[in-house]
């Protein structure tokens, strides 16, 4: 599509958008009585009108029902998690028994790399991205030192080229391949968090299998945002927070994929806790751990059930909108920003004045752009306070995540009013 940079043109693309009721189903944040530009779907996702009712269903539910909400008609609390087993299987591509929604995102990577970093004298090393957020470097890092081994001998973490900022998928291989006798796992998140690059986590995990090793992905910035299809791609496990593309709120619920061929096998080391144990033996007080055939055997205690009803409130929405339909308006939307942006460059007069990190193919990129701006505090703090919500990340990047779900084109075209604004401000 041939884009302009005018308003009309925007508005015009709004009209033409299948997808543009939803924004009037969420909250819009108010700036100067005028609706935010809010680009941080990527760090918290907008609420949806109908979050208030859903919680609040449950807090009646609580306060007139008691101990009895747990087995009431339809919602009960003893199998509240079934409510989302089936939108979030269709979220990442999975089977339904694959994926259960429990606690949060670093408390699951640690349960799961319990079950799938089982490291010994030779098969120790973890491969993980160097930008990968800090919180799953902590697990890994403290993971290994668990098991007795040094993070500086088993952690591999991969760096871009020099002279470059996201890392080049053949080096991605080639770093499997060096280290593959002493590989026990490949962990990195599916899009990363500061450049915005998606990795082939297809290509990685048979990479990881030729090698021997298993394969598990961080997927807080690609659920809700990149379409997957974690089990034909045979992932071994994978988990994801709801609170950014999700729109579950602050702290949301996380969910968890692992594969088929491990929930059946019963075997398999985990945690126990006495929610992961087979329904039907859980009210009988088994003395031993009675593991089910699913995910939901990786549970350890009684569901959130309010985090869990703000989650369902955004997944009907996604349910109703299709990941289809929103992947390809995430791209018409991120790639009307990058043109606006790179306009925006053209009119001040300075091709230099902003570098985009994010790779910018299809199959490479989700709903962000990383750009390095000069004086880029600056601007950030100017975007700011002109009702322009972004994200800054140390030392130089600011983050702007356009969400098919309530981003319109035509916040895209006011943003890059403000952001000429901005430049020309600061010179």
């Amino acid at each position: 599509m041939d884009f302009k940079n005018d308003h009309a043109f925007a508005q015009d693309l709004d009209k033409k958008d299948t997808l543009n009721h939803f924004r009037s189903r969420f909250h819009i944040p108010q700036h100067q009585q005028e609706p935010m530009l809010y680009f941080t779907g990527n760090s918290l996702g907008l609420q949806p009108k109908k979050t208030a009712e859903y919680v609040n269903q449950e807090l009646n539910d609580w306060a007139n029902l008691g101990v009895e909400g747990h087995f009431k008609p339809g919602t009960g609390w003893f199998g509240y998690h079934e409510l989302l087993r089936d939108s979030s299987a269709r979220l990442v591509g999975a089977l339904p028994q694959e994926v259960v929604v429990m606690n949060h995102l670093t408390v699951n990577l640690h349960l799961l790399l319990v079950s799938f970093y089982r490291p010994d004298a030779k098969r120790f090393k973890i491969i993980c991205e160097a930008s990968a957020f800090p919180s799953d470097r902590y697990a890994l890092q403290s993971q290994i030192k668990y098991h007795g081994f040094n993070p500086d001998e088993a952690l591999i973490e991969l760096h871009a080229k020099e002279g470059e900022e996201t890392l080049r998928h053949e080096d991605i291989i080639a770093a499997i391949n060096e280290h593959g006798d002493q590989l026990a796992l490949v962990m990195l998140g599916g899009l990363n968090y500061y450049t915005g690059q998606v990795f082939d986590m297809k290509s990685i995990t048979d990479g990881a299998h030729k090698v021997g090793a298993y394969a598990g992905f961080d997927l807080a910035h690609a659920a809700g945002n990149i379409k997957m299809q974690l089990h034909d791609w045979n992932v071994d496990f994978a988990c994801w927070c709801s609170y950014k593309y999700l729109n579950a709120g602050p702290g949301g619920v996380s969910g968890v994929f692992i594969h088929q061929k491990h929930v059946e096998n019963t075997s398999l080391p985990r945690f126990a806790g006495w929610w992961g144990n087979d329904p039907q033996l859980r009210f009988t007080m088994p003395h031993d751990f009675v593991p089910v055939k699913s995910a939901d055997a990786w549970q350890l205690s009684n569901a959130p059930i309010l985090n869990m009803a703000a989650l369902r409130a955004s997944m009907d929405l996604f349910d109703e909108a299709g990941m289809d339909s929103l992947t390809a308006k995430g791209f018409q939307l991120t790639s009307y920003l990058l043109y606006i942006v790179r306009d925006v460059m053209k009119q001040c007069g300075d091709d230099s004045l902003i570098k985009v990190l994010t790779p910018f193919e299809k199959q490479k990129q989700g709903c962000q752009l990383s750009l390095v701006v000069k004086n880029g505090r600056k601007i950030f703090d100017y975007l700011t306070s002109h009702g322009v919500v972004t994200d800054w990340r140390e030392p130089d990047v600011i983050r702007v995540a356009p969400v098919p779900m309530y981003n319109s084109f035509e916040d895209i075209y006011k943003f890059g009013v403000i952001l000429k604004d901005a430049i020309q401000s600061v010179k």
